[in-house]
C-alpha cells in the first residue's frame, strides 16, 4: 500500500457512520437499504459513504438480481499497520537528504579548521560532533587511554569530557584492556 493510499484509506476512517457500515459488512455482505435500516441512517447517506469506502478499496461491490451487495475487502484489512509504516517513503531520500544537510550544518557550525569550537549543548548536536570525532579512531584497534586523550586532544581541549560523552553515547567501550570504538551505521568510514 503506498503512502497516498495509506493516507486516503486513514481519512476515509476516520468517520463513525463509516466505521459502523464496516463493521455491518464484516458481519454478513449488504445491500444499501438493509444498511440505512440497520444504521439508522438514509439510503442516500449510506451510498455516499460506501462510495467513499469503495474509492479506497475498503468495499467492494457486486451486482445480483435487483440489489447491488456491498462487501468488506478483507485484504485491505489484513495489513498491520505497522506494514504500512515500514513500507518504502516516497519522501525516504528526501529527509535522508534534508538529515545530511542538518548534520553538515552542525559540523559546520561546531568545527573550525578540524578542531572542536565548543561542546554543543544540546545532545543531538553532540552527538552529531562525536560522530565526528569518535571517526578518527581505527576499527578493531584497541587504545590506551593515554592513546585516547591524545587522539581527542586534537580536537578538543577537554578531552575527559569527550571521551566520557563518547562512551555515555556507545560510540566507544571500554574495559581492563583499554578503549574501543563501536561502529553503527552512523560512525561508518
Amino acid at each position: 500500500m503506498t503512502e497516498e493510499n495509506a493516507i486516503a484509506l486513514f481519512k476515509c476512517l476516520a468517520d463513525k457512520s463509516r466505521l459502523q457500515i464496516l463493521k455491518s459488512l464484516a458481519i454478513e455482505d449488504m445491500y444499501v437499504e438493509r444498511l440505512a435500516e440497520r444504521l439508522n441512517l438514509t439510503p442516500a447517506t449510506i451510498s455516499f459513504h460506501l462510495k467513499k469506502l469503495s474509492e479506497v478499496g475498503a468495499v467492494s461491490s457486486c451486482k445480483t438480481q435487483y440489489y447491488t451487495m456491498y462487501s468488506l475487502c478483507r485484504e485491505t484489512f489484513a495489513m498491520t499497520i505497522l506494514t504500512i509504516l515500514t513500507e518504502p517513503s516516497d519522501e525516504a531520500d528526501l529527509q535522508t537528504r534534508r538529515e545530511q544537510e542538518y548534520r553538515q550544518k552542525v559540523i559546520d557550525s561546531f568545527f573550525e579548521y578540524g578542531k572542536l569550537k565548543s561542546i554543543p549543548a544540546q545532545r543531538k548536536k553532540e552527538r552529531i560532533v562525536l560522530e565526528e570525532i569518535v571517526k578518527a579512531f581505527e576499527k578493531d584497534k584497541i587504545y590506551s587511554e593515554r592513546e585516547v586523550n591524545i587522539i581527542i586532544a586534537d580536537f578538543h581541549d577537554d578531552f575527559c569530557t569527550i571521551r566520557r560523552d563518547m562512551i555515555a553515547e556507545r560510540l566507544m567501550s571500554r574495559d581492563e584492556r583499554g578503549y574501543w570504538r563501536i561502529f553503527t551505521a552512523d560512525t561508518e568510514k
